[in-house]
């Protein structure tokens, strides 16, 4: 099976091959760690989850590079106005940022190169373009990347630079102008900076020059797949391949794959507007990460996400429907015998789910496909039409579903919980919600106890405490659900 993907640098949906013919050679844009990262930035690395995880279904293997830019102007802003050290200043927002990753489901990449343990290679690669006079040093000791030298500078992006003025600079790690100018390999120390004794003199990186040597450090000079979103396309990614290119005369990936931003209420994401949020923001205002996992991934990566609470509160629903009839399938007891037109319909699902996903990680409809499996498969079970022939190729189905998606198994629970231990110990109880503190002011094994003495009161006919016991959890967001296998709960 070939998964067709839309490819940035030629505009059109090609074939995602790897090179090698045996793996799949992937290199992500990773975070910058200044911060707690936010639900755009996430929607980037679930959609890179969906790839890889389609990608290994489908039998193939896989070698993903994330950097982790821990060193950039902002960093260097912040952690001084903190007063601590960068390497101090980044580790907590590195370890936040894999925790999250980690909540969200997200797989872990086969290797994370941190921008401050490259700097030899950085430098290897600022001498090879100084060797092309690509690469020159200004009088304060900075080096920069001379774009005139690459006639195909804007072929990514798109963007006309045939009026290049020779010469101009940008020392900005980030810039939003279209007018093109020289930017900055490696950034003359100053009083007070972190700073590397190199031969290049004493300073430290600029942005690009991060990415592009890590990704010839651990991919090699050409690659099958470069991501991120598609903020990045200009100018990180333009210069990353002005950069790679001129240094080795190679492509530096085949393929380039940018996310589509991610609104909030139709506008775009900011803290002015306040409309800006964090995963932990979400999380201690009682949101699961399943349901923020599920709706990131609701709309196809190349079609901008309106994200909305209504939005949030329909894919909690969307979960919970997906759980309860995984767990009703599970639940045993059904009749022997084989409904043929449900097993059609599920192995139409199957078909259709896949075929979704090959054609450019169509999201939306592979979700589409096992929804209607869903409706069908009640509707079956509801008029006594769902028979232990089914099970099998139903199961298998929500299995493949769920190596994919990752919302079947439940630990809702467990990362709530671990984001309101956060809040208490970094002082910002106060912002969890009421809902939030009441469900989790119960530990599990005492809801656990609760709910036996309720099973208790029901056998003895005391119904008054039962009730009060169900009464009591409800109010703390806490649903009992009675079946003939006993009681069970869950948290709202």
């Amino acid at each position: 099976m070939t998964i067709r993907l839309f490819n940035t640098l030629s505009n059109s949906v090609e074939d995602l091959e790897p090179s090698d013919g045996e793996t799949l050679r992937i290199y992500v844009c990773g975070p910058t760690v200044y911060d707690y990262g936010h639900i755009g930035n996430f929607r980037t690395f679930l959609q890179l989850d969906v790839l890889r995880r389609f990608w290994k279904q489908q039998g193939h293997k896989i070698k993903q590079v994330m950097n982790i830019t821990d060193v950039d102007d902002k960093i260097i802003r912040n952690a001084a106005a903190a007063g601590v050290p960068i390497e101090e200043y980044t580790a907590k927002y590195e370890r936040a940022f894999f925790e999250d990753l980690h909540a969200l489901g997200c797989e872990q990449p086969e290797i994370v190169a941190r921008a401050t343990e490259n700097i030899p290679q950085m430098v290897d690669l600022i001498r090879r373009l100084e060797a092309k006079n690509l690469a020159y040093q200004t009088p304060d000791g900075s080096w920069y990347f001379r774009i005139a030298g690459f006639p195909e500078y804007g072929k990514l992006s798109k963007k006309d630079f045939s009026a290049i003025n020779d010469g101009a600079r940008v020392d900005l790690d980030e810039y939003d102008k279209d007018s093109a100018r020289d930017f900055a390999l490696w950034k003359a120390a100053k009083p007070g900076e972190r700073h590397w004794d190199v031969s290049l003199g004493s300073g430290r990186p600029g942005w690009h020059i991060e990415c592009s040597a890590m990704a010839l450090r651990y991919l090699g000079e050409s690659f099958d797949l470069h991501a991120g979103g598609e903020d990045l396309m200009f100018p990180h990614h333009e210069n990353e391949i002005a950069q790679s290119e001129s240094a080795t005369g190679k492509t530096l990936a085949y393929h380039w794959m940018h996310v589509k931003f991610l609104l909030v209420n139709g506008q775009k994401m900011s803290k002015s507007e306040g409309n800006f949020f964090t995963l932990r923001d979400l999380l201690l205002k009682g949101y699961k990460a399943s349901s923020i996992r599920f709706l990131l991934l609701s709309v196809p990566y190349l079609h901008p996400l309106n994200f909305t609470i209504e939005g949030l509160k329909d894919s909690a629903s969307a979960v919970d429907r997906m759980r309860t009839f995984a767990k009703r399938i599970r639940g045993g007891g059904w009749a022997a015998g084989l409904n043929k037109e449900l097993e059609a319909q599920t192995i139409r699902a199957q078909q259709e789910f896949t075929a979704a996903l090959e054609e450019d990680l169509n999201t939306s409809e592979a979700r589409a496909a096992i929804f209607e499996l869903v409706r069908g498969g009640n509707s079956a079970a509801d008029s006594g039409q769902l028979y232990a022939g089914n099970i099998t190729t139903i199961e298998e189905t929500l299995r493949r579903f769920d190596e994919v998606f990752a919302i079947l198994e439940d630990r809702d629970a467990e990362i709530s919980r671990g984001a309101l231990e956060w809040a208490r110990a970094d002082g910002r109880g106060d912002q969890a919600a009421p809902e939030l503190l009441a469900a989790y002011s119960l530990s599990d094994q005492q809801i656990d106890a609760l709910v036996a003495e309720r099973e208790q009161a029901r056998r003895t006919r005391n119904f008054a405490r039962s009730d009060s016991i169900r009464n009591e959890l409800a109010a703390l967001g806490i649903v009992i659900e009675d079946s003939k296998e006993g009681a069970r709960w869950k948290r709202k």
